[in-house]
């Protein structure tokens, strides 16, 4: 069932289920069609004691509270509702029996009302729904004891103190400018803590970093549309408590996705703490900062301590040649869904299956596999640098990050990250990089190899098999690949890219696609299955594929060298470009000799000798044509 259509306000609401447990497109549309979205007034009451209780609400915008009359009359708060949480009167509503308090709005609220017989089929029809319900009640239960203690066992202001504690606030507003709960990217790495209870403080806000010298900061929390880590060391210096910034690139789109924010670090051992913020905190905050004097209380309590680099590592050995090997590698220390929850995913299902496959004798490998999941970039050096005997037989590596994108939702398309070959030098034409941006490369850094068309044509083949879209980028790293490429060894990038929600706390599991990931995984896994048992067929069948690749690619640039000259481009410029290419492609067939587990004639060393001669003489016309 496909994605439906909702309002925008149901997307937290989800986005609640989702943290507890995944929810389906189907109870998804179910509770789209067993609710709806009441708008209600400041001051309005839901329900008044001795009325029977019904409906359990959603708190889309506002807030709410529970009150109780004493014998006196007098009122007595015993709940606070905010943003983002249930709104229910327990006992009437699970017994059917007339309430004994009030609830009654604070503010103009936005709510998604679902009636209890409504809920009731949802949890029959489905079943996995029930565990969602059991631990939401869980949920409530235990924060209704927490209530009940309070109640008895302090007094009017320390429970307010306590409130203003579980929600970080804009003194005078009824709910948090920002909070963990949803905008868990909020917190820089190295992010130092605040004392107990948190800090009330003066908010400034600085248009311009000149205003640092204009201003008293001591003892004041500054507030910059800037990354902090930019405006960190002017704050301390200035005597100020804390830093508030925002950074947020372009492509994430952050006027439509505003509650978005990336994950970021500070330096380390700071005396003043820093927080990131999304773009309707930013907006919301400048806006209250511009109308006057404006207070923020924060609560931030952090760890920091030591902690172990761990790297799994699993092997099939090779039954031939064990000690060359075909190296898979995704890192695990990223928080987000897509980055990188769907490339360890990915490999650990590669893994599983080819587990089964050798143990039933289905995949006799010549050549050992190797799957690594660690730090990114860190643990896959430490793979290759920390043993050079094993370094020396690793024949190829490829990184899987971001492998599982759900294209519809995140814009990011499928994308192999080639290694360094001309086009990262000159991208023109149908080449494009990507948002993340061109790396430094120079004719020196060029990495001719059969790698890329070898593993750009099995994701062609099962692109068209399985309808998926494959494209591909010039280098630009960042990556896993990269610690192959830097010790020589061929080394490639399945991502996916331009991706909206890259590295927020937005990438979560509803932007994942199950299909995408069984893409990249088949793709992955024929070219490594392929390519540590290959024979001398493998090996001309790959050199008769790579030359096509070659005259295509020169036929592609030929003509773009030709309306170079035209607009008015240098001829010996224009010319040098196609020989950068056809010495590339002539290079790069010739690691095809080393593709066969075993070498047994000469058919592999005659094919590339044919091959070579044709790109060469097609090379000598697109020269002579040049002019």
């Amino acid at each position: 069932m496909q994605e439906p259509l909702f309002h925008k306000d149901y997307q937290n609401l989800f986005s609640l289920f989702n943290s507890i447990y995944p929810i389906s497109h189907e109870i998804k549309a179910a509770i789209i069609s067993n609710s709806e979205v009441i708008e209600t007034k400041k001051k309005t009451k839901l329900l008044s004691v001795g009325q029977r209780s019904n409906t359990i609400y959603f708190i889309a915008k506002g807030a709410v509270r529970i009150y109780y009359l004493d014998k006196e009359g007098k009122e007595t708060n015993t709940w606070f509702l905010f943003e983002n949480e249930l709104l229910i009167s327990v006992y009437s509503f699970y017994t059917g029996h007339p309430s004994f308090e009030y609830i009654e709005t604070l503010e103009d609220c936005t709510f998604i009302a679902v009636k209890r017989e409504k809920l009731d089929e949802m949890y029959l029809k489905h079943m996995e729904f029930n565990f969602s319900g059991r631990k939401l009640t869980e949920f409530y239960h235990m924060r209704n004891e927490m209530q009940a203690n309070e109640l008895r066992m302090l007094n009017a202001k320390e429970r307010y103190e306590k409130l203003l504690e579980r929600n970080p606030q804009l003194i005078g507003e009824s709910q948090p400018l920002i909070s963990f709960k949803t905008n868990r990217n909020m917190i820089p790495i190295n992010c130092g803590s605040t004392p107990v209870g948190g800090v009330t403080a003066e908010v400034v806000y600085l248009a311009s970093t000149t205003d640092f010298e204009k201003i008293d900061l001591k003892g004041k929390i500054v507030f910059s549309e800037n990354h902090p880590s930019r405006v960190l060391a002017m704050a301390a210096k200035a005597g100020a408590i804390g830093v508030l910034g925002y950074s947020m690139p372009k492509y994430t789109q952050p006027e439509i996705h505003q509650t978005s924010i990336q994950f970021s670090s500070m330096k380390a051992n700071s005396e003043v703490w820093t927080l990131l913020l999304s773009y309707a905190a930013k907006e919301k905050l400048k806006a209250t900062c511009l109308k006057g004097s404006t207070k923020l209380k924060v609560n931030i309590q952090t760890k920091i301590y030591p902690s172990e680099e761990l790297t799994i590592v699993a092997n099939v050995k090779g039954s031939i040649n064990p000690n060359e090997r075909f190296v898979f590698s995704a890192h695990v220390q990223e928080p987000g869904a897509n980055d990188n929850a769907s490339g360890v995913g990915t490999l650990a299902e590669m893994a599983r299956l080819t587990a089964e496959l050798y143990q039933a004798k289905k995949l006799i490998p010549q050549r050992t596999l190797t799957f690594l999941w660690g730090d990114e970039i860190v643990s896959t050096r430490r793979y290759i640098t920390e043993d050079t005997a094993r370094a020396k037989g690793i024949m190829w590596g490829m990184s899987l990050d971001m492998v599982g994108e759900d294209t519809q939702k995140t814009g990011g398309s499928f994308l192999i990250e080639k290694m360094p070959d001309p086009s990262a030098i000159w991208t023109r034409g149908t080449d494009k990089h990507t948002e993340w941006g061109a790396g430094d490369v120079k004719e020196k850094d060029l990495f001719p190899h059969y790698f890329n068309d070898f593993i750009f044509n099995i994701c062609k083949a099962q692109g068209k098999f399985a309808n998926w879209a494959v494209n591909y980028n010039p280098f630009e790293g960042g990556s896993d690949h990269t610690p192959f490429l830097q010790h020589k060894i061929p080394g490639l990038l399945m991502w996916h890219f331009t991706d909206v929600f890259y590295h927020t706390d937005n990438d979560r599991i509803d932007k994942v696609s199950a299909t995408e990931m069984k893409n990249v995984a088949i793709s992955g896994l024929t070219a490594a299955f392929t390519l540590i048992s290959a024979n001398e067929n493998t090996a001309t069948a790959t050199v008769s594929q790579v030359k096509t690749d070659a005259l295509a690619r020169l036929k592609t640039e030929f003509e773009l060298s030709k309306k170079a000259i035209a607009d008015g481009k240098a001829a010996t410029d224009e010319k040098h470009i196609i020989e950068v290419w056809s010495k590339w492609y002539i290079d790069a067939l010739a690691t095809i000799n080393k593709m066969p587990v075993k070498a047994e004639t000469t058919r592999v060393g005659s094919a590339i000798k044919f091959a070579t001669n044709e790109i060469e003489k097609q090379t000598r016309l697109y020269l002579e044509a040049l002019k």
